[in-house]
């Protein structure tokens, strides 16, 4: 997918510079060049894709993580109380 770039009115060649390189950023063009640059075996690249699969599942069993957070509403067990 080509990236194109218009210059609006009174901008430098700088700012259009910088406007590129954000979006070649958020488009993922700069690592995806960066990770083709050189040859990786198969065996690599299921490796990395593991490593990723392994790291999303430990960050969803990590305490005090958003999505971990319990329900709002309290599953906490009510207290108990002393009758005499």
């Amino acid at each position: 997918m080509a990236i194109r770039i218009k210059a609006r009115s009174g901008e430098s060649a700088e700012q259009m510079m910088r406007r590129f390189k954000k979006m070649c950023e958020k488009e993922g063009l700069t690592k995806d060049i960066k990770r083709r640059a050189y040859f990786e075996k198969p065996s690599e690249k299921r490796r990395r894709a593991m490593r990723k699969v392994v790291k999303r599942a430990t960050m969803t069993m990590v305490p005090g993580n958003a999505a971990n957070a319990p329900a709002p509403g309290g599953t906490r067990p009510k207290p108990k109380t002393r009758r005499g």
